[in-house]
């Protein structure tokens, strides 16, 4: 079993950036695939980004450049830093881990995720 929970959300005005943290709890931790996901108003959940276990990335084209994720196993954190704010970055960010091997980029084959943490981005 797995537990995950977000925190550093908050308001940041564009052009700026924040660091969002995952600390995620359970024995195989390090074997899991962990993701990004994001949820703007009136859309539905979106891929951000993700990492493997032994830290291969892949990124939406959305934030190619300006989004970096990271994991330490040591801590069993997921990071993911974010530059280059953009208002259209707004939304509710959540953490979701897979025990699979492939980075899966749609929300339904993640096992399990954190509350989610807001992202508000002002002009």
């Amino acid at each position: 079993q797995v537990q995950l929970v977000e925190s550093g959300g908050g308001l940041v005005q564009a052009g700026g950036s924040l660091r969002l943290s995952c600390a995620a709890s359970g024995r195989t931790f390090s074997n899991y695939v962990m993701a990004w996901f994001r949820r703007a108003p009136e859309k539905e959940r979106e891929f951000v980004a993700a990492i493997s276990w032994s830290g291969s990335t892949y990124y939406a084209d959305s934030v190619k450049g300006r989004f970096t994720i990271s994991r330490d196993n040591a801590k069993n954190t997921v990071y993911l830093q974010m530059n280059s704010l953009k208002p259209e970055d707004t939304a509710i960010y959540y953490c979701a881990a897979d025990s699979g091997i492939i980075m899966r980029l749609t929300p339904n084959y993640y096992d399990y995720w954190g509350q989610g943490t807001q992202v508000t981005v002002s002009s």
